[in-house]
């Protein structure tokens, strides 16, 4: 069990600002802040530091350093988190000058994972991640780095340095980590085989974390998913089957929630999570169109997006769901709903809290997913009665013909994925394009 996670840590937020800070300081504060507060930590101060000038070695300065220490001495804090991407030099600099522990954002970050991860694949994927990151904190803090002798005898050389012991032991940690997260990716590839053979198009949830995707999928599904208001309340991939308005079932699956500066070793390590969202067949970015930052949360999620994709030859269309509306002012709506259609075709303004607006949502994927859907003629033979069953929920089934045999005829609207799967589970059926 971590540190962090037995009784509540007290700690100080510090949000360095620096001339090429993006973000709203005040916003990245409450970021920050939100986090800690998911970490489950006491949080007896949160300010923004001006930060002038960098130095390599601490990121702040002097006095800003002694400063920091008066204050987590007279407010009995054992824990500095800084919304900063610390180096392995600074962190230990920053801890030998404060006498407390250190966590940047990364770090911070990957701790909330480690609470928050349920499944065999999530803790794996975290501990993937906090060993690579932990390796590139190993510097120089022991103090017992003599060199151990290697072999028997006065005759044996020099052995290594409990550093490099150390490194040694983290990069078979490592690699035997990344052999078991490459079998969960291909147990994942078998159960998508499975999925293409039924086939029902898959429907991913993406967004900024705290954005209401679980909220989201709970109301689309009529589950009772865990969903707080609350930093990455959603660490494991969930998936439920779906049924649409028209009758067609699709898989829903709700991923994990982005955030600004993601640690690239979260990014590497959960590539097998969301490698569902590169085989849906659609994308719904969910979006708080109650934050004042919505703007750039969108580019930070579209950034981690063509990340992923940036390997991938198939483009999957993305509908964007304004959610939360329901926090904003009824005159202010049109507004809204303007700048949405100003920046995304067709989006759909909808709260998951209230249940506004989920028909139009379903309306919409309905029309995405049967934009590439082709109308077929299908004879079927007497005495055959699944069917009919079978391309209601694949597809949409528009007339059904029945001839004095009773043999029937059936018109219908399915992709060229599904067509593939009718013939496979049905050998007798010759589909003919109309």
């Amino acid at each position: 069990m971590n540190a962090l996670e037995t009784n509540q840590t007290r700690a100080i937020v510090v949000v360095p600002v620096l001339s090429s800070t993006r973000r709203d300081p005040v916003v990245r504060l409450d970021e920050i802040k939100g986090l800690a507060l998911a970490l489950n930590l006491d949080v007896v101060d949160a300010r923004q530091v001006p930060v002038r000038k960098v130095q390599a070695g601490t990121l702040f300065g002097k006095g800003l350093i002694e400063k920091l220490r008066d204050d987590l001495l007279n407010l009995e804090t054992s824990l500095l988190v800084v919304d900063a991407a610390l180096t392995p030099v600074q962190q230990r600099n920053l801890e030998k000058a404060l006498d407390v522990k250190v966590i940047d954002r990364t770090g911070t970050i990957l701790e909330i994972f480690a609470l928050r991860a349920q499944t065999k694949e999530g803790r794996l994927q975290v501990e993937l991640a906090r060993m690579t990151y932990e390796r590139s904190r190993l510097v120089r803090t022991w103090t017992h780095l003599e060199r151990q002798r290697g072999g028997k005898g006065f005759l044996a050389g020099p052995g290594e340095r409990q550093l490099e012991t150390d490194r040694r032991l983290l990069g078979q940690k490592i690699t035997r980590l990344r052999r078991n997260l490459e079998d969960v990716r291909r147990t994942r590839g078998l159960h998508r085989s499975a999925r293409q053979r039924v086939p029902y198009p898959i429907i991913a949830l993406v967004g900024y974390t705290n954005a209401g995707k679980s909220t989201l999928f709970n109301a689309l599904c009529g589950t009772k998913m865990l969903a707080e208001d609350l930093l990455f309340a959603t660490l494991d991939p969930a998936m439920r089957l779906i049924e649409l308005d028209n009758g067609r079932e699709a898989i829903l699956s709700d991923t994990v929630g982005f955030i600004s500066d993601l640690p690239t070793e979260l990014v590497a390590a959960f590539r097998a999570t969301l490698e569902e969202v590169l085989e849906a067949d659609l994308i719904i970015h969910v979006r708080d169109s109650a934050s004042t930052q919505s703007a750039e949360q969108r580019d930070d999620v579209n950034a981690i997006l063509e990340q992923l994709f940036s390997l991938q030859d198939k483009a999957i269309p993305v509908l964007e769901a304004w959610n939360k509306v329901d926090l904003i002012q009824r005159e202010e709506r049109p507004q809204i709903q303007a700048q949405a259609n100003s920046i995304t075709p067709n989006p759909v303004l909808l709260s998951a809290a209230t249940g506004q607006g989920l028909d139009d949502l379903k309306q919409s994927m309905e029309d995405i997913l049967c934009r590439g859907a082709v109308t077929v003629r299908i004879h079927v033979p007497v005495g055959e009665g699944r069917i009919s069953p079978w391309i209601c929920r694949n597809g949409i089934l528009l007339d059904t013909q029945i001839d004095e045999q009773g043999a029937q005829t059936l018109l219908a609207q399915l992709d060229v994925k599904n067509i593939g799967a009718l013939e496979s589970t049905f050998p007798t059926v010759k589909p003919e394009r109309v």
